[in-house]
């Protein structure tokens, strides 16, 4: 839905910024990226940027027409707003829809929902970011070129050095799954990645800084914490017992090989 932002946030000196990207080496060709956006005008003006940048780019208006498409073939990356013409939460509906039917599927809320709730919400059903319109398009394009480099590991062959083991944790970097014990836990892309960054070095500390460097996303210090706590959530559901990720007060976050005790 149209903010009071308005459309002078979607100005051409944006448009030109974005299109400098475009002069990247970053292979889009066969990229497709779905657009869920029922204002007409800032929909065709994102996917004009995209376009220009070398992707292949859908455009819904509604939720009923993104999911008649989607049963058919899934995109490989979908940017969603929350309110959906008549459904004012439609979006959440759809992330949690894209979310069951793919593990790994980036999903970028944009929204001009800014409040704490929305954000958490957002994260918690699974998506991968949450972004509001005030966003410049070059950061826009920059966090959707970071989710497509995290997934191009995926098609890489499965190899010994891809694994890394810590105590029951598994984490095989080709195919971006991660294994508790020999359970699968369902993280998506930044979970994982934020898990690898962690466990690399059980111990160490990692800033919320850090941890947004080493994990490749661009994100707030809150959307970190969001985070966090939805991968917790995730091991625990696989093994209440699980307590590998501490939070350090005031510096960050670490991951500990054996589970934390009481004192």
């Amino acid at each position: 839905m149209l903010s009071s932002l308005g459309q002078t946030q979607y100005s051409s000196a944006n448009l030109l910024s974005a299109k400098e990207l475009s002069n990247q080496p970053v292979d889009r060709m066969s990229r497709r990226i779905a657009i869920v956006e029922d204002e007409a005008a800032i929909r065709e003006n994102y996917a004009d940027v995209l376009r220009k940048q070398g992707y292949e780019v859908q455009t819904y208006a509604n939720r009923r027409d993104a999911m008649s498409a989607f049963d058919i073939r899934l995109p490989n990356l979908a940017i969603i707003d929350i309110g959906l013409e008549n459904e004012i939460d439609g979006g959440f509906t759809l992330c949690q829809t894209l979310r069951s039917m793919s593990d790994t599927l980036p999903i970028i809320f944009l929204t001009a929902r800014d409040n704490d709730f929305d954000t958490v919400s957002g994260l918690r059903m699974g998506a991968d970011d949450y972004l509001t319109k005030d966003i410049s398009l070059p950061h826009l394009t920059a966090r959707i070129a970071a989710l497509f480099r995290r997934l191009d590991v995926i098609d890489k062959p499965p190899s010994p050095e891809s694994l890394l083991q810590r105590g029951q944790l598994t984490l095989d970097v080709g195919r971006l799954t991660v294994q508790w014990g020999k359970q699968p836990v369902p993280l998506t892309v930044t979970e994982f990645w934020m898990v690898h960054a962690l466990a690399k070095y059980p111990g160490h500390v990692k800033s919320r800084q850090v941890l947004m460097q080493e994990s490749k996303i661009f994100v707030d210090g809150s959307t970190i914490t969001s985070h966090i706590k939805r991968v917790r959530r995730k091991f625990i559901q696989v093994d209440p017992e699980f307590d590998c990720i501490e939070t350090v007060y005031g510096m960050g976050y670490r991951w500990n090989s054996e589970p934390v005790l009481a004192e």
